[in-house]
């Protein structure tokens, strides 16, 4: 199998797609090409990995325009995850040990409950960066947020603001905006809300490092998302980490759309502290557990300000129950709860099939196949070529995602000319599965683990059809 050549610009991306189009004889929108891309994918077998729904398990009760039999074209990983093969024998067998071993299953293989964190660390710092001993699963993604601003905002009379992009995760709003309420100042006058250009979609590095160098001295804690929601704009996080720290400021992340998605260096880049979920491009099932991240440079220090519980102990004494404190060193130190052990396994279960690749050949398909995506866009639907070809030409999209390779993951996010849920509706009533966010965005995630080039061919012939 010939594979993907790493590429890192969008001319080169679109020059390779034409290359192949133009060794096989086929139009850019050709089935043939996308076939053709499909059978060069190294990664194609990890499909069959996944529970794939059929158009008529999503469209129950609709009135559909498609052959219910067949695979649904699935474009929401960065919402919700397909389900790994493997999660249910996971849970099952699991469940089957609780039934037989009551408790006794805190320490009976296959998997002791009772040390159960461990079974997903070592994966999960490979996918983020880090070390394991920076890296540990528990919560839910908000909590975490939380959790990380009690130890990392640390407000002073001088030093008390918060850096956040304009539009954030309504999550991270919240937090960032209670946090600074607890500690009783003004979020008018703390939160500092950076807005991209005007008529700009995403943020440009050198202004974020700019608006960093000059209010540093009164910021605490830079707190952006790895990649943000709505856009899919991927932050500069090594650039943002050095400026902040440059001026004495802590830098955390919220990648609840970055972990998985993205190539992350967490320890490499010194970041101080971050946060995920793990049902987006993790996969580990709806409300899954939540991973955090503290880099080793903190990892002994124990006068960090924490809230503390019982699974931040040392798991060597914990059972002394002494109640003196035998802190935990590293991330392992912030937790408070056991961790849910069923969310642990159907983590597992989606890491064992991250473990036989790696972010780096994720990426190397992932570009070629949004940069795939982004040319059919721009070729046939956007305004300009609509203008050329159409009798109504009043129907056309703008993708408003970075067209730099190295600023997206695996994600277009579309602005419509036209009322985008006639657009929604159309695609769900055959089998394409996408979503819906503020002012009309739809977000398009082709997710390299399980989507194939046809279903990107698919969604663009489904979508030309609704501008008919």
């Amino acid at each position: 199998m010939e594979g993907f050549p790493y590429l890192e610009s969008k001319e080169s991306i679109q020059s390779y797609l034409e290359s192949v189009a133009g060794g096989e004889g086929v139009g850019l929108d050709d089935l043939r090409l996308a076939t053709t891309l499909d059978n060069r994918d190294k990664l194609a077998s990890f499909r069959a990995k996944f529970c794939l729904p059929t158009i008529s398990d999503i469209c129950e009760g609709e009135k559909l325009a498609a052959d219910s039999s067949q695979d649904c074209v699935y474009l929401t990983g960065n919402s919700l995850g397909l389900q790994p093969k493997g999660t249910k024998d996971l849970i099952v067998a699991d469940l089957d040990k609780w039934a037989k071993k009551g408790v006794y299953g805190h320490f009976h293989d296959p998997v002791a409950w009772l040390p159960i964190e461990d079974i997903v660390v070592d994966e999960s710092a490979r996918l983020v960066g880090a070390k394991p001993i920076e890296v540990v699963p528990m919560n839910g993604l908000t909590v975490n947020c939380h959790l990380a601003m009690v130890s990392f905002y640390q407000p002073t009379k001088d030093r008390f603001k918060i850096v956040l992009e304009k539009d954030s995760f309504p999550s991270d709003f919240y937090a960032v905006q209670s946090q600074v309420n607890w500690h009783g100042y003004d979020p008018k006058e703390a939160m500092i809300v950076m807005a991209p250009r005007e008529g700009e979609h995403f943020w440009r590095t050198e202004d974020v490092v700019q608006l960093i160098e000059e209010q540093g001295d009164s910021v605490a804690l830079v707190w952006l998302p790895g990649v943000h929601y709505l856009t899919g704009y991927v932050f500069d996080m090594e650039a943002i980490t050095k400026a902040a720290h440059s001026k004495g400021c802590y830098v955390g992340f919220d990648l609840a759309h970055a972990a998985g998605n993205v190539e992350l260096c967490l320890h490499d880049w010194g970041v101080d502290v971050a946060a995920w979920c793990t049902y987006k491009y993790l996969n580990s099932g709806p409300g899954g557990i939540a991973g955090f991240f503290v880099h080793e440079k903190h990892a002994h220090n124990q006068q960090l300000p924490r809230l503390l519980g019982w699974w931040s102990h040392n798991r060597k004494t914990r059972f002394d129950m002494s109640n003196v404190l035998d802190l935990q060193a590293g991330a392992a130190g912030f937790q408070l709860s056991n961790p849910p052990v069923l969310e642990c396994l159907s983590l597992k279960a989606s890491l064992d099939v991250f473990a036989d690749t790696s972010m780096r050949e994720l990426t190397i398909k992932s570009r070629i196949l949004t940069g795939y995506l982004e040319m059919l866009i721009e070729h046939y639907l956007t305004k300009e070529k609509r203008e050329n070809v159409a009798a109504d030409s009043s129907k056309y999209m703008t993708i408003v995602t970075p067209s730099d390779p190295k600023r997206r993951g695996a994600q277009l996010s579309l602005q419509f000319s036209f009322p985008v849920k006639e657009v929604h509706h159309q695609l769900a009533s055959r089998g394409v599965v996408t979503d819906l966010r503020k002012d009309g965005h739809m977000r398009v995630a082709p997710a390299p683990l399980y989507n194939s080039f046809k279903d990107v061919w698919t969604f663009f012939k489904t979508l030309e059809l609704t501008l008919k």
